[in-house]
């Protein structure tokens, strides 16, 4: 958690234009967030847009044929594009949220110079 806490307000350049922003800060554990902390890690595009990101700021409706009552929704997840609304992020802990997240902006980042 500290290493992820400690990356808060990071803006990281990546090649061509494109950047990483963190934001990450302790809160209170709650049902929405039982680790006890927020998140947003974004890949953006030259121009400023989002294109890749992970987060905890909302809740994500699951996959369909998921029941709701009585259920806690999801508020970790990550957006694959754009206009993605969310989909469901397993958090295990906060050096595993480090790795898929830079794992998935290697893989964009290759798929974009394609």
């Amino acid at each position: 958690m500290a290493t992820l806490l400690d990356l808060d307000g990071s803006v990281l350049d990546q090649e061509r234009g494109y950047w990483i922003k963190i934001k990450a800060w302790a809160v209170k554990p709650s049902p929405e967030v039982p680790h006890g902390i927020r998140y947003s890690l974004t890949l953006h595009e030259p121009y400023g847009r989002r294109i890749l990101g992970y987060d905890n700021a909302h809740a994500v409706r699951p996959t369909r044929g998921f029941k709701y009552a009585g259920r806690i929704l999801a508020h970790d997840h990550r957006h694959q594009h754009a206009k993605d609304k969310g989909t469901i992020y397993e958090f295990t802990d906060a050096a595993q949220l480090l790795s898929d997240f830079f794992d998935d902006v290697d893989r964009m980042l290759v798929e974009i110079q394609r």
